[in-house]
């Protein structure tokens, strides 16, 4: 447990939370009521990315037996739930969750900051990440890399 608190600490709070705020504090940011459309489409963003990471989450931990942390991450692949559809749904959920607060705080800054992470995080797994599951899970994980796609769901099977 005291790794998942690790790993919500220095992960999604960060992204979700700490550098929001601080670009919010650098922009001198001043909040302006967003329009109706732009409130219910950031709540919804918000309750998806929210449902998504969090199913993503729950399954790194029963399945995976670890967490989304790569200093404790899980011990078995998981292609249960939204991985069956897409290779990474923890961070389109994050990233939704970012554009809810874009839209909410009505501030394209945070629009901006979920396409850097967005870049960040796609770097990150193409050379990175994707070359550690191979090495951790060789044979598995490329045949499920295969018929998986990274970041636009797959629903067809």
């Amino acid at each position: 447990m005291k790794q998942w608190f690790r790993a919500l600490i220095l992960l999604p709070f960060n992204v979700l939370v700490i550098i929001p705020g601080i670009i919010l504090y650098f922009i001198n940011f001043n909040y302006q009521v967003p329009s109706i459309l732009q409130f219910i489409c950031g709540l919804i963003a918000l309750l998806c990315g929210m449902f998504l990471s969090g199913w993503s989450m729950m399954l790194f931990y029963q399945i995976g037996k670890g967490t989304p942390a790569p200093w404790a991450a899980p011990k078995h692949l998981v292609v249960q739930g939204p991985y069956k559809f897409v290779r990474n749904p923890m961070i389109i959920g994050v990233i939704l969750i970012l554009l809810a607060e874009a839209l909410v705080l009505n501030t394209r800054y945070i629009f901006y900051w979920a396409v850097v992470f967005f870049i960040l995080n796609n770097i990150y797994f193409h050379y990175f990440e994707e070359k550690q599951l191979e090495r951790t899970f060789g044979k598995e994980y490329l045949d499920y890399k295969k018929k998986v796609p990274m970041w636009l769901p797959k629903f067809n099977k």
